[in-house]
This record gives structure tokens, C-alpha cells and sequence, in this order.
């Protein structure tokens, strides 16, 4: 058996051969772990990838995933690449609109969907969708609608379909080993997904990546981030991004055990029922974490709060003395010991105690709160990548880390900056192109090398630093380039700002949209009862924000400097359509809904 992965088809055979477990994919349910053994998860991709045989699904048919994160997601995705299938991720989510372009723009055969509110979405644009023939609901309330008839659809539950493959398995003599023999026969220059851009603008526009591209980053990626069968991992964020996607891949390959939140909302309870060993995040989480610590801390009686200080500023000189590839001397080594007993484990401790080390992705992470996690004695690896690249190009490695980057290229990836600062990659793992729109493909594949959209640098060490998106650079009036992201970030160091937004593009100076932690803001003002339209009118509170951005304001250029900002009395969501499915804003979105708010902020000249 090869210890390299070639295909996704090929994982399942994979990790039965080698990671025999009790527990291998978990889900946390209320205050319950469900368990699935690595023999029990193999059965069921089998037996479901026979049912989507059952279903009609022929090799290179679209089988499309409407669901939140959890192991039937990946059974789900496993059993129809091991057919020969492509598969299409769908955010739960997105609207129905949506749901019926990605739908209809793949021309998927089947969809999963993961309940009745999914299932709604379809059955409501399914007259759309001629080549869609069946629905397999996950969690159905009742037995599925009548199937078959004249119609040609079918909805029944994803059991039912399970129950049919394995009768298949039963009655059909030799079909398991044709079920091997035909994942085996899959090649890595086959497609495996089509995956739909959230994007933070514009039509989402479908990434067709191949079994190689997938699997080349699976395994470059394990180069540098590293676990093994002994290892935890806690699994939160969306499958239908291909950022998550290929860490649990990844952790299947290499036997970790994989265990799912039962939602964002239950992310602290789970942590603290899992106690993982790694976990992947989106630079969000790991603010919000950061925020709510020294939100406990600012509650608590003075001399724990310098308690608290000391034994960070202990951590940060420690790990700054290591990153630097120096070590602490005697005396600081005491003194963080000192520290780790009486803070720095008990910070840990919320994140469940044994963490060896995060990942974060999918946004830059901002130094200050990488330096945070560091100095608790978490170690961070932030990589960079996106969709088209499968998705990974660069990780910040753990044991010469430079805070601030996002890292080398991972092995086999080749990076140069083109002469207008864009970031440009070549690799295995760049994307056949976009699905139906051979104009877009152009536009990013230039002479090999795909077009990140990304501005940066790179320096003699082969780091790779982000700036920002070629397309949010902010161009003012006066013909000056800001950007905007580095800014929001030192912006949203603040325990008291959830969300920043720069405004400033083709206008006179740089304002900025804030909107505040509500939770940290109503501790620190003892304004529990207050409602958020009159929190952020209180002159108190607007002195609070206003000192935020002077002291944002002190590190930066006179032409980058805010001028005028808002503090917005909502905060940003999916649902309102402000924040994609992985957590970055949508800026076109912002402008439109809060564009009262931002023209107030010029309606007069500029202090």
C-alpha cells in the first residue's frame, strides 16, 4: 500500500488498511460524542457509493452537497468520488437562488442535503432542474415524499440509499471487489469537485479541481503540518470549503480522529468534550477567543489582572527569544514556569487543555494575536491559498515560523511576484479552470502560472508576506493606494471591535465602518439593558471607539490615517449577506447596506 495519496478515491482504502480504530470520525451531539470506528465510516461510503449506483450515478455524473459539517458530509463526498463522480459543494447557507444556480450550473444528478430545511430549498426550484433526478435528505422528518413515477425523481432518506448499496453488496456477487477495482481505476488527472467561490463579490464561478490537484496538496501540505493517529482534531469549519476539506483529508490519511462540532455556536463545550491535540480556525475564531479572554480579564479584581499581563508579557518574551531561534535564559525560564502554572495553562485550558498546535487560514491572521497564541504556548501555522489552488500554496512551518508571513511555498508549488505586485503560483494543485467560463479561466492562467489576485512580497528567505486583494486596494481621490486589510486588522486588536471596514476608495480621506463586540462593549460600560441603536450614540461609547482608532491611527501614514469613522448598530452576518459562508466581508455588500452611513461620513469636510 503506497504512502502516497494519488487520488481521493483511493483514501478510503487508505485509512481502512491502516488506521484500524474504535473511533475514527466523531460528532459531538448535545452532550454526546457519536463514535464511528474506521471500518464502520469504510462500510458506509461503500455501501452508499453502491446506493449512487442504484440512484443511476454513472462516472463523471454531478453529485452535489447541501449540508453542514459532519461525518455524513464526508461519507457523503467519499462514496461519490470513489464512483467515478464529481462532487458540488453547497453552504448550507446560501438561499435558495443560489442553491438552484450551483445546482443547475453543475447539472447535478443527485443531491444530499442534510434536512428538511435543505431539502425545502430544493423541492423548491426542482421544476428548474431537469437533470436533477434524486434527493437523499440526511435527517428527514418522516419518510421522504413518494419517488419514482413519471416524474423521474426520487427523494429518500440517505439510510434508505446506504440500504440499498449494501443488499447490492449482499446480492451481487463479486461487487466489492469491482468497487475497488473501480476507485482504483480512477486516475489523478480525473476530476473530483467542482467547488462554487463564495466570493466577496460577483457570481460564484465553479473551481474544477482533479483528483491529483487535491491529492498533491493533501500530501505537500503533510510536509509541514503534521499528525499522526495519535492525535485529536476538532473540526468546525464549513466542508463545502476547500480549505477544511483537505485538512479532514488529510487527517483521515494519517489517522487522526476527526471529531465535528456540533455547530459554530457550540464551538467552547465541544472544545472542552474533545480536548484536542489540533485544530484548523479562520483568523475570526481566533480574535473572538482572544476578545473574550481579556474580556474575562478586564471583570476580574486588579491584581489578577496584572497577574494576568505579567505572565502573557512572560509568554511573549519566551516565544519571541524562540522564534528568533534564540532561547530564554535561566531566570526568564523560571519565571515562565512561574507563569505557566498559575495563567498560562488555564488560558489553555479553555481550549480544552492540549492543544500541541492551531492552524489558521482562509484570511490574514493579524501578528498581535498570532503573538498571543504563541505566548500561551500555543503555536500558530497560518497558510495561505485559495480555492483555485486546492487550496494550499504557502504555510507559515512551525519550527521557523515568521510572524507576520504567511510562509514558504509548500513543496512542489513555485511562486513569483509579477511586476504590479501580484502574487503568481504553479504547482500540481492549480485548478483545470473554471467550469463553463472559458473567458474567466484566461483572465488568472497566464504562460502556466495562476493569477492569485493577491498583492505581496517575498523575501530572501522565500517567505511569502500578503499586502491584500489586488481588487480592495482602496485608490483615494488624491491618487493615493491604501490597504485596507492590515489596517481593519490593528483595528480589530481592540476587544471592543468585532468588524472593520475601510471606506476611502476615489473619496477625499479614509473613513472607517466599526462595529462594536456588543458583549465586551456592554461588561465595559455596565450597559447590559441598553438597546444597540442607543449604545452606539452614547458620546461615552463613541470616546471608547474614537481612542481606538487614534491609537490605530498613531502607527500609520498621514494619507492611510482614518479620519472619520461610524460605529454600526448591527453586526455583520450570512444571513444579512455581509460575511461569506468562511467569515471574510463582503465589501460590495457592506456599501450597499450601510451606504447611508457612509455618506453621512462626507457630507462634510474632514477635520
Amino acid at each position: 500500500m503506497s504512502d502516497e495519496l494519488r487520488t481521493l478515491a483511493a483514501l478510503p482504502f487508505h485509512f481502512v488498511g491502516r488506521h484500524p480504530k474504535s473511533a475514527l470520525v466523531r460528532r459531538c451531539r448535545g452532550d454526546d460524542v457519536e463514535e464511528l470506528s474506521t471500518q464502520e465510516f469504510f462500510d458506509r461510503i461503500r455501501d452508499f457509493s453502491l446506493g449512487l449506483g442504484a440512484l443511476g450515478v454513472e462516472p463523471g455524473d454531478r453529485v452535489a452537497i447541501l449540508s453542514d459539517s459532519r461525518p455524513e458530509w464526508v461519507i457523503a463526498d467519499l462514496a461519490a468520488l470513489t464512483a467515478g463522480a464529481v462532487t458540488a459543494p453547497i453552504y448550507p447557507t446560501l438561499p435558495e437562488s443560489q442553491v438552484r444556480y450551483i445546482l443547475a450550473d453543475s447539472g447535478a444528478r443527485v443531491v444530499v442535503v442534510a434536512d428538511e430545511t435543505q431539502a425545502a430549498k430544493v423541492r423548491a426550484v426542482w421544476d428548474e432542474l431537469p437533470e436533477l433526478s434524486a434527493l437523499v435528505i440526511m435527517d428527514p422528518e418522516g419518510e421522504p415524499a413518494a419517488s419514482g413515477g413519471a416524474s423521474g425523481r426520487e427523494e429518500l432518506s440517505l439510510a434508505d440509499a446506504t440500504g440499498r448499496g449494501h443488499r447490492r453488496l449482499m446480492a451481487e456477487d463479486g461487487l466489492g471487489r469491482e468497487y475497488k477495482e473501480r476507485a482504483a481505476a480512477i486516475t489523478p488527472d480525473q476530476l473530483a469537485t467542482i467547488i462554487y467561490t463564495s466570493g466577496t463579490t460577483g457570481e460564484p464561478k465553479g473551481v474544477m479541481l482533479t483528483h491529483g490537484n487535491v491529492a498533491s496538496n493533501v500530501m505537500d501540505g503533510s510536509a509541514v503540518v503534521r499528525v499522526d493517529s495519535e492525535d485529536v482534531a476538532l473540526s468546525f469549519l464549513p466542508l463545502s470549503h476547500a480549505f477544511e476539506r483537505a485538512v479532514v483529508f488529510m487527517y483521515l490519511f494519517h489517522g487522526t480522529t476527526v471529531t465535528f462540532a456540533e455547530s459554530l455556536e457550540t464551538i467552547a463545550r465541544d472544545l472542552g468534550a474533545v480536548k484536542p491535540t489540533v485544530m484548523t480556525g479562520v483568523p475570526r475564531v481566533y480574535e473572538k477567543f482572544h476578545a473574550r479572554v481579556h474580556e474575562a480579564v478586564a471583570g476580574a479584581p486588579a491584581v489578577r489582572q496584572r497577574l494576568f499581563r505579567w505572565a502573557v508579557g512572560i509568554g511573549l518574551k519566551q516565544a519571541r527569544a524562540q522564534l528568533a531561534g534564540g532561547s530564554a535564559g535561566p531566570v526568564a525560564r523560571l519565571q515562565h514556569g512561574l507563569a505557566e502554572r498559575l495563567v498560562l495553562s488555564k488560558v489553555r485550558g479553555r481550549l480544552g487543555g492540549r492543544l500541541r498546535f492551531v492552524v489558521s487560514g482562509s484570511a490574514p491572521l493579524s501578528t498581535p494575536i498570532a503573538e498571543f497564541f504563541f505566548a500561551i504556548g500555543i503555536p500558530v501555522a497560518e497558510g495561505y491559498g485559495l480555492t483555485e489552488t486546492s487550496p494550499t500554496l504557502t504555510v507559515n512551518p512551525l519550527e521557523r515560523p515568521k510572524l507576520g508571513t504567511v510562509g514558504p511555498a509548500i513543496r512542489n508549488v513555485e511562486l513569483k511576484i509579477a511586476g504590479d505586485g501580484e502574487v503568481l503560483a504553479r504547482g500540481p494543485n492549480i485548478m483545470q479552470g473554471y467550469y463553463g467560463k472559458p473567458e474567466a479561466t484566461a483572465e488568472v492562467m497566464r504562460d502556466g502560472w495562476f493569477c492569485t489576485g493577491d498583492i505581496g512580497s517575498l523575501d530572501d528567505d522565500g517567505y511569502l508576506t500578503i499586502l491584500d486583494r489586488k481588487k480592495e486596494l482602496i485608490v483615494t481621490a488624491g491618487g493615493k493606494n491604501i490597504a485596507p486589510n492590515p489596517i481593519e486588522a490593528e483595528l480589530k486588536r481592540s476587544p471592543l471591535v468585532a468588524e472593520a471596514v475601510l471606506i476611502g476608495d476615489r473619496r477625499p480621506y479614509v473613513s472607517a465602518l466599526l462595529v462594536p463586540d456588543f458583549a465586551a462593549l456592554a461588561a465595559r460600560t455596565g450597559a447590559e439593558g441598553a438597546s444597540r441603536e442607543e449604545l452606539v450614540e452614547r458620546p461615552d461609547v463613541v470616546a471608547l471607539f474614537d481612542e481606538v482608532v487614534d491609537r490605530a491611527n498613531a502607527e500609520l501614514a498621514r494619507h492611510e490615517q482614518i479620519k472619520r469613522s461610524a460605529l454600526l448598530p448591527a453586526e455583520f452576518g450570512i444571513a444579512t449577506g455581509e460575511l461569506t459562508p468562511t467569515l471574510k466581508v463582503k465589501r460590495r455588500v457592506v456599501a450597499q447596506r450601510w451606504s447611508d452611513a457612509i455618506e453621512r461620513l462626507y457630507q462634510e469636510s474632514a477635520p
